[in-house]
């Protein structure tokens, strides 16, 4: 991904696993054993985890290696909304737009 590093892709996708399983930074710290400003540091991008402390991410977080790494959707909202319009624009047939539309509008209105 352009302008971000592997230590910010990497922090920013702990960071978003965390969030979205309800965890606090001193929550998910807590349960991995690591103090709270470690875990800070890893997801802003500071600090690179060790492989102890990756070993913890996959098992307290419950991901595997390929969920963690996928950065491709870390991407500016422009450039994810832009990327997602030029997709649409390439597709010809009218029941898979609607589907899409369904999924989309269902996403939105949770």
């Amino acid at each position: 991904m352009t302008g971000l590093n592997i230590k910010k892709q990497l922090g920013t996708k702990i960071k978003r696993l965390r969030q979205k399983r309800g965890l606090t930074q001193e929550q998910l710290a807590e349960q991995m054993g690591i103090a709270t400003r470690t875990l800070s540091g890893i997801e802003i991008g500071e600090n690179f985890v060790t492989a102890d402390t990756l070993e913890k991410v996959f098992e307290v977080l419950n991901v595997t290696s390929s969920e963690l790494f996928a950065f491709d959707h870390i991407k500016p909202k422009e450039d994810l909304i832009q990327e997602i319009i030029s997709d649409l624009n390439n597709i010809e047939d009218r029941d898979k737009i609607e589907t899409i539309y369904k999924i989309i509008k269902a996403t939105i209105n949770e």
